[in-house]
């Protein structure tokens, strides 16, 4: 775009301007939504592309969506090829002919034009209440293949040259339950492109094309430098890690191995998963898409938090996903559940893996999401209804200097996932909230320690409510672990309670339903701590006993430190011997 670079000051007005856009396409979502999946927990993403696909900004609400984008632009691009024109509206949600991470996700695209030339598109794609299948919000637990996870759509036009294209429209809306819910958030994700377009064109007219394309491409360029600087700082070599998922849901007496090296050299990083599990049966395969998101996803929190979130990022990125492996499946294999259980094994992977290189930058395990979606009729308000739990999410992991985020994960959000307001919730759900605070003794203890779990329960005011758990990490082996000397958080339990006093395991992967005067608990996990728990300060741990965010045997036994019972003091005699004897 010419031999003269714009000045930094420009280049840095117009990055910024570019995520400005991303942003308040993410704030018309939260605004025109209409399923609390949307307006409460934000579970999307929106992007910022040029005409050859590549990233230039992004919002990730959801961090997992957005490594996924460029997949879902390459697909568009190639299936569309020469074929787009000014006011067409793309729509996909399809893993395998649409690049997508899975199902629910349905993604939206734009193209912006200048003349006849494409110049950007604009993106937005989140997770859709209904998907038309059997199961719930877009999970089936008993789907083997991607045909029993709900409506395919490859890249489709659903507005052409402007036009809206009603024959697809209703074709999807005959294929879901909660059309009402489902259409005004498609119509949400389609404004958001649309305001992204308004917003873009107004960049071309006041700055220029010329030169907008000429600071993408600087953009680029640095961010690309950036991420390169970074890799250097980690030390060269192959640092190998494994996790396992609890099972998929057919064999559960299996788990789901994923194993990792991770190779350093100068300014590459390669994530090779040779020795990953075959695809199974059950939804929680991995689509490349994913796997890839997943990786930039535990990458990006554990270097520079300043970088740049676009294609110069992505650039530096090897990745090793054997075909037809459980990271790299082949259709028609199931996969709703990658973006949970998945996403959650692949990145604990990387931490483990990363602790070896870079303890100092890496973090503990976060408690993996383990909590229902739901959906049925509500009788007050007469309408049916979509919700998935998010007031269960778990603690974050520790890191150097620093305690775990309490009640912050799942970690496919990076802490983006946002809690229901619990009145709201109750106002649109038929549940009554009974329960809803940490976890007491959930985080893994440590010198610096990990983040509160959550107890949540709610009480069922609705008959034939069809419920599925399509979390992961209630068994020892999966839960939260801690690093360099920190110890694992509590893995998460769940139980249904009937009204006659008997009671029902949820477990995970599985359909149960809900009837009025049900009680549904949920102990979610506390995230894993960070160096030696005899280490840590005397006075935060009386600090945690006194907030009861631990217990009195847990401050003894984890710690060394004694309190008496009655006056709360420390008896430092009897600390300071525990403390001396694990020296």
């Amino acid at each position: 775009m010419g031999n003269k670079k714009l000045d930094p000051i420009t280049l840095s007005v117009l990055a910024n301007r570019f995520e400005s856009v991303c942003s308040e396409m993410g704030e018309t979502m939260l605004r025109t939504s209409h399923s609390p999946i949307f307006s409460e927990a934000r579970d999307f993403v929106t992007g910022v592309f040029d005409a050859n696909g590549r990233m230039i900004a992004q919002k990730p609400y959801i961090a997992v969506l957005a490594g996924a984008l460029p997949y879902c632009m390459k697909a568009i691009l190639d299936f569309y090829d020469g074929d787009i024109q000014d006011g067409d509206v793309i729509l996909t949600n399809d893993p395998y002919l649409g690049g997508n991470n899975h199902m629910p996700d349905f993604t939206v695209a734009r193209p912006i034009f200048s003349g006849d030339e494409i110049i950007f598109w604009a993106v937005a794609k989140g997770h859709m209440v209904d998907t038309g299948s059997e199961g719930c919000c877009g999970y089936n637990p008993e789907a083997s293949n991607i045909w029993q996870e709900g409506i395919r759509i490859p890249p489709s036009k659903i507005y052409k040259q402007g036009r809206f294209n009603r024959s697809v429209w209703n074709l999807l809306l005959n294929n879901v339950k909660m059309q009402s819910l489902f259409e005004g958030d498609l119509n949400c994700l389609v404004g958001a492109t649309t305001l992204g377009e308004r917003k873009l064109k107004h960049a071309m007219k006041t700055n220029g094309v010329r030169t907008l394309l000429q600071a993408v491409d600087q953009i680029i360029e640095a961010t690309e430098n950036h991420m390169r600087e970074e890799i250097r700082k980690i030390p060269d070599g192959e640092y190998s890690a494994e996790r396992h998922m609890d099972h998929d849901g057919f064999v559960r007496d299996k788990k789901v191995k994923i194993k990792l090296t991770v190779k350093v050299n100068g300014d590459r990083i390669i994530f090779d998963f040779t020795g990953s599990d075959p695809q199974v049966q059950g939804p929680i395969n991995n689509t490349e898409a994913n796997t890839f998101s997943s990786v930039c996803l535990a990458l990006f929190m554990t270097i520079d938090p300043d970088i740049r979130k676009n294609g110069g990022a992505l650039a530096p990125i090897e990745l090793i996903a054997p075909q037809g492996s459980v990271v790299n499946c082949q259709e028609p294999a199931a996969c709703t559940a990658s973006t949970i259980c998945g996403t959650a094994t692949i990145v604990e992977a990387v931490w483990l893996a990363l602790s070896q290189a870079v303890p100092e930058l890496a973090q503990a395990s976060w408690g993996r999401w383990s909590a229902p979606a739901t959906m049925g009729f509500n009788d007050r308000t007469g309408r049916l209804f979509g919700d998935i739990h998010f007031m269960s999410k778990g603690g974050a992991g520790a890191t150097l200097g620093y305690d775990g985020w309490n009640h912050l994960g799942v970690i496919s959000c990076a802490g983006g996932l946002r809690s229901p307001d619990p009145e709201l919730h109750e106002l649109v759900t038929p549940y009554r909230i009974l329960q809803y605070e940490y976890l007491a003794d959930s985080c893994g203890p440590g010198k610096w320690r990990g983040g509160m779990g959550t107890a949540y329960r709610w009480l069922v005011e609705a008959d034939g409510i069809i419920s599925d758990n399509f979390g992961d990490g209630l068994m020892p082996e999966t839960g939260p672990f801690g690093i360099v000397g920190g110890k694992g958080g509590k893995p998460s339990s769940l139980l249904v309670t009937r009204p006659d006093g008997s009671t029902e395991d949820p477990e995970v992967h599985k359909f149960v339903t809900l009837n009025k005067g049900d009680v549904y608990s949920i102990q979610g996990a506390g995230g894993g701590g960070y160096g030696d728990p005899f280490e840590r300060s005397i006075d935060k741990v009386v600090d945690d006993v006194l907030d009861e965010l631990i217990s009195l045997e847990t401050a003894r036994e984890e710690y060394g430190v004694v309190l008496d019972l009655e006056t709360m003091q420390v008896d430092k005699e009897s600390t300071n011997r525990l403390r001396e004897a694990r020296k």
